[in-house]
């Protein structure tokens, strides 16, 4: 009775082992699926975004404003700056054509 029960113990890690073995080789065999599916996904969010830049077909416009209030002090051939404050605002737009008339410079 004991033989009958060990090779049972063998033939169920067998299975087991079977089991883990096709497992492993539908999750390679999917690999490329979920792949191209990530990929897929991502260029979606990506074209979601918008227009991309484009140097030639941009046109942009900005104001920049802005203000530092330094302070220099030289010593015997050392200069140190302190900024004290300083900011910057810039406003304006930007504009992107048609992409696809971009292969017509080209």
């Amino acid at each position: 009775m004991r033989k009958f029960r060990l090779n049972r113990t063998a033939q169920t890690t067998l299975e087991y082992a079977i089991l883990i073995g096709v497992i492993a080789a539908a999750l390679v065999a999917m690999q490329i699926y979920v792949k191209r599916g990530y990929q897929g996904k991502l260029k979606s969010g990506a074209d979601s975004m918008g227009q991309q830049f484009s140097p030639e077909l941009t046109t942009y416009t900005y104001d920049t404003d802005s203000l530092s209030n330094t302070q220099e002090a030289i010593n015997i051939g050392t200069t140190t700056t302190t900024i004290h404050n300083q900011w910057s605002n810039r406003s304006g737009s930007e504009a992107v054509e048609n992409l696809e008339t971009e292969n017509l410079f080209k």
